[in-house]
């Protein structure tokens, strides 16, 4: 099978078949070309993905990812970093080892149809200059050959007529000579071109049109093997990727298998335990029997034989009350249902210890007295491994300075031992200045494990603090978590002697009530059982008769027997403009 055998006839369909075949090849790199920015851009995509996910440092975020859950997202997140880096290297390689290779190719390919169909026309081209020259020799001696015939008619017949002279006859007769001569070189000359022709026309299409078709089937069947090579390639080249996009997926589904909500379960414990107990068993009431009051030992009326008997410290007149002691004019209180008390237990806050701990925003103290113990044990853990780490680095660098500089001593042409001098005070001042910073938080620390109590030793908060006096109340553990989430814990060593002498300033008649000067809602259930406080329900409105003077607290009214103090936090405060000495409240 022979294009030059075969197709000895189709030079113009050829052609037009092989400009087609290059066409083909070019839409082809066409695709391979795109496909390649596909890559790309869709590489590009993921790894945007990827970025826009990724948790950012230093925030709330990257806490999150100790999950086994976030983890594992996160490592989904990598592999699909690492899965958009080999669909980059799919479009690297269809680049380097098909369009390259494809781009050259074309190139070399047209010049070679050109050539190729440039020899066919120049073959034609040949061969219709042998048809042309036979055909005019052919004419010729076609008019050659007439001539000669009309030459011999008319010497024959000026050779019969008995009237013309001899002379004519004998010119005629020459004439007619000639005349056949021409005929007969005309003959030779038509004869020779036939020949030439017929030889021309036989080796031009039995060998050069054989020969240039021959050729152009071969480059034809070349551009179609290497473009199956080109596919062929373009398939190994994803098949190439494929066992490590494969371990991209396995090290998605291991991290997916990975996650553990029992882990994760014992992180939120470890992330928000306080440390505390719950609250023991309610007392049983007795309503048969006259009661007194539950707090006698705190009792307000202990209190005043207790200041009456004392002397007064700092100056203190008589007659006035201890700062946060209800007043009740009765001796009785009112008691709530059973039920409700046992409501506000479910959903009230934790206990506060110590009034001075509830603090309303502010920067957190540097001792994490805001949290509750067991969140503060382990942020002073962390902090001291942080001090120890930086001061390990610190040392670290003292040693390499000190290697320095003995080598310096050693060899002077090398440097000055003595420009390493401030170098060296300076790294030993913040090593110094480290261990201080450790030590204070290492007692702290130590502060706080000390003071934990054990499991099975922790009581009810509530009745371990009524069952408490009075002046104890400056020297509690204070814990409270305010409205917004956030903890606040302080332990304050002061005598009660001086706690009247700088904390508690503020003194209060107690023959005379004070003017409400204004109201206020409940935000939130409070259950005020120190010394001082009262208890609020969420939603209910009270009297405001003092308002909050910077130390976190508000005096409200319930009624004529029922007064108190409250978080400011926990209340919403409506002042009354025209009360004397009111003023806005924000």
């Amino acid at each position: 099978m022979s294009w030059g055998t075969e197709l000895w006839d189709q030079f113009d369909n050829l052609e037009k078949h092989t400009q087609w075949g290059i066409d083909i090849l070019e839409k082809y790199i066409k695709f391979v070309k795109e496909r390649t920015e596909i890559e790309l851009s869709y590489a590009k995509q993921l790894r945007n993905l990827s970025k826009k996910y990724q948790p950012k440092k230093n925030s709330k975020e990257e806490e999150e990812y100790r999950y086994t859950a976030c983890r594992a997202f996160l490592s989904t997140l990598n592999e699909m970093n690492d899965y958009a880096g080999q669909h980059e290297v799919v479009s690297e390689n269809l680049a380097s080892q098909i369009l390259a290779g494809l781009a050259r190719y074309v190139q070399e390919l047209k010049q070679e149809r050109k050539s190729h169909f440039h020899d066919g026309r120049k073959a034609q081209q040949h061969i219709e200059t042998c048809w042309k020259q036979l055909e005019s020799s052919k004419r010729r001696f076609e008019r050659d050959c007439k001539e000669a015939d009309r030459a011999q008619q008319y010497f024959e017949k000026m050779d019969a007529d008995i009237n013309v002279t001899k002379a004519d006859v004998e010119k005629a007769r020459q004439q007619a000579q000639i005349r056949h001569q021409m005929a007969e070189d005309s003959k030779a000359d038509y004869s020779s071109n036939l020949q030439k022709f017929n030889h021309e026309q036989r080796d031009y299409y039995h060998t050069h049109i054989p020969n240039i078709f021959q050729k152009i089937q071969e480059m034809e069947e070349q551009r179609i093997v290497r473009l199956g090579e080109s596919m062929k390639t373009y398939a190994e080249v994803d098949r190439q990727v494929i066992p490590i996009i494969g371990k991209c997926l396995d090290g998605i589904v291991k991290a997916a298998e990975g996650i553990d909500g029992k882990t994760d379960s014992q992180l939120v414990i470890e992330a928000y335990k306080s440390g505390f107990e719950p609250p023991g068993d309610i007392e049983f009431e007795d309503y048969t029997q006259p009661m007194k009051r539950t707090v006698s030992e705190n009792s307000l009326s202990n209190s005043r034989a207790d200041s009456k008997a004392e002397p007064k410290f700092g100056g203190k007149p008589k007659g006035k009350l201890w700062p946060f002691i209800k007043k009740n004019k009765s001796p009785k209180q009112q008691k709530e249902p059973l039920s409700h008390r046992f409501n506000e237990f479910m959903t009230s806050k934790p206990k506060i210890h110590c009034f001075r701990s509830l603090k309303r925003g502010g920067a957190a103290p540097e001792d994490f007295s805001n949290l509750p113990p067991e969140q503060r044990r382990k942020k002073l853990q962390q902090k001291v491994d942080e001090l120890n780490k930086e001061m390990q680095k610190e040392m670290d660098q003292r040693e390499a300075i000190t290697k320095m500089k003995d080598v310096y001593l050693k060899n002077p042409q090398m440097g000055d031992p003595a420009s390493l001098d401030h170098k060296l005070t300076e790294v030993i001042q913040n090593i110094d200045k480290l261990r201080l910073e450790a030590q204070k938080f290492e007692a702290w620390l130590a502060e706080v494990e000390g003071r934990l109590p054990a499991r099975g030793e922790q009581r009810r908060q509530s009745g371990l603090y009524d069952a408490q006096p009075a002046p104890a109340v400056n020297n509690c553990a204070q814990a409270r978590e305010s409205p917004d989430g956030s903890y606040t814990e302080e332990q304050s060593q002061e005598s009660e002697v001086k706690v009247l002498a700088t904390d508690f300033d503020d003194e209060f008649d107690d023959e005379e009530p004070l003017p409400a000067i204004g109201t206020c809602k409940a935000l939130y259930t409070f259950d005020g059982q120190n010394e001082g406080t009262i208890s609020v329900t969420e939603g209910e409105t009270l009297y405001v008769i003092e308002e909050d003077k910077g130390d976190g607290w508000t005096r409200i009214r319930r009624n004529e027997d029922e007064e108190g103090y409250v978080p400011t936090s926990y209340v919403e405060v409506y002042l009354d403009k025209n009360a004397k000495g009111a003023k806005t409240y924000i």
